[in-house]
Formats: C-alpha cells, structure tokens, sequence
C-alpha cells in the first residue's frame, strides 16, 4: 500500500477568499474551486498543497496559546529569502504580523481568518 500526503487542509468562513490570499502569496495554482473547497497547488510540482473547506463556525486560534481559549492545531512554516519584503507583502495581501515575536529570521504572521504562519529565512 502507498500513502500519499497530498495537502493540509484550512478551515475557514469564506474558503475562496482564504485561497486568494495563500494563491498570491504562494504563487500557486488553483486546482478546484467549487462551493465551499478550493484547492492549491504548487505549479508543476507533485509536493502536497493546500485546501481549503467551509467552516461556518470557525474561530481563529490565539498566539501564542493560552488555556481557555482557541488553540492552533496547526501552523505553515513558509521560506523566504527577504524577510522584511515578504512581511510587508503578506501584510499587502491582508495577512498581520503576531505581536508576539519568539526568535529572529522568523516572522509569526496570521492570514486573514487567524491561521498563524510563519515566514523564515533559511537557516532558521
């Protein structure tokens, strides 16, 4: 039997919309839009992409965690060769930057529904 990993999925109120954004920061492709799922993947490429599906009730997750509330489950590390650049570009494209910042070369970001992401520079 072979497994294949094809791609993490988000949750999100408005999935076409969560795709847009991670389309133009990625660059990737869209493979599937229909209601409530999209698809991305990267172009020519057979590593795992990403997709995402309607959750009505989504709540986003807090950074850094704390009892109580909305934990993430989950997070995007995303490599980058111009730190600065690459945040004020998601930031472009309605991502935030995390108030709380753990080390340095690695910007702490949430896309437009919360989902936190982190952008690094290699070596980090």
């Amino acid at each position: 039997m072979t497994a294949t990993l094809t791609a993490t999925v988000l949750g999100s109120p408005n999935p076409t919309a969560l795709a847009d954004f991670y389309r133009e920061l990625l660059g990737w492709v869209e493979g599937t839009r229909e209601p409530g799922w999209v698809t991305l993947r990267p172009p020519g490429d057979q590593r795992p992409g990403l997709s995402f599906q309607l959750e009505s009730d989504h709540v986003p997750p807090v950074w850094p965690q704390r009892a109580g509330v909305q934990q993430m489950q989950a997070h995007l590390d995303i490599q980058v060769d111009d730190l600065d650049h690459e945040v004020r570009r998601a930031e472009s494209l309605g991502a935030t930057a995390a108030a709380h910042q753990p080390q340095e070369g690695v910007r702490v970001m949430q896309d437009p529904d919360g989902h936190p992401f982190c952008l690094y520079l290699p070596g980090h």
